[in-house]
């Protein structure tokens, strides 16, 4: 089975979201995936913030052979295991999560607080 890692478009119009997902060859390209393996939102104003990646299910998929895309090959390069933005995606996150408190909680898995949504 020929699998790819590719980006998986979700969202609506005029606000896309991505999910980066290893694929088999065969599957459009918002079919079923095998394997989540990070989300990409375009949309989020800090550049470094956008693309956060699961870098050991990434290094396992290439060890196995899969191919990704031009475009996942640059955010695997700049935010996989062993990027070289990854100091930077770091700080673009803290300064994310001292800006909105819900995404903290959000990230967290935890059910936003009353004061921050009181706040927002």
């Amino acid at each position: 089975m020929a699998v790819r890692i590719r980006m998986k478009r979700l969202g609506r119009k005029h606000r896309p979201f991505y999910r980066i997902c290893a694929m088999d060859v065969r599957q459009p390209r918002d079919g079923r995936a095998i394997e989540e393996l990070g989300i990409y939102d375009p949309m989020v104003a800090d550049t470094d913030a956008r693309a956060i990646l699961n870098g050991e299910r990434v290094s396992y998929w290439l060890s196995v052979g899969a191919q990704p895309t031009e475009k996942v090959k640059v955010l695997i390069k700049k935010y996989g295991a062993n990027g070289t933005h990854l100091e930077k995606q770091r700080e673009a996150l803290e300064r994310l999560k001292m800006k909105a408190p819900q995404f903290q909680a959000a990230a967290s898995g935890e059910a936003p607080s009353e004061e921050a949504a009181s706040e927002g």
